[in-house]
């Protein structure tokens, strides 16, 4: 399973958007939404940071 660079949601290897950028970093993405945050520079959204909160209650 891979897991996104953005939320840090594991998620199936069918699913999901892989970017290749140009000096050859790999970056996997659970879907659109956070592709496009992560783009346009926005790391503390207040979704991810739920989702993150509800990953650590659930180790």
């Amino acid at each position: 399973m891979s897991k996104c660079s953005h939320c840090g949601k594991e998620y199936e290897p069918s699913r999901g958007v892989t970017l290749v950028k140009n000096d050859g970093t790999i970056l996997y993405f659970c879907g659109s939404k956070c592709r496009k945050t992560l783009l346009m520079g926005k790391r503390k959204v207040r979704w991810v940071l739920k989702s993150k909160k509800k990953d650590k209650k659930s180790d």
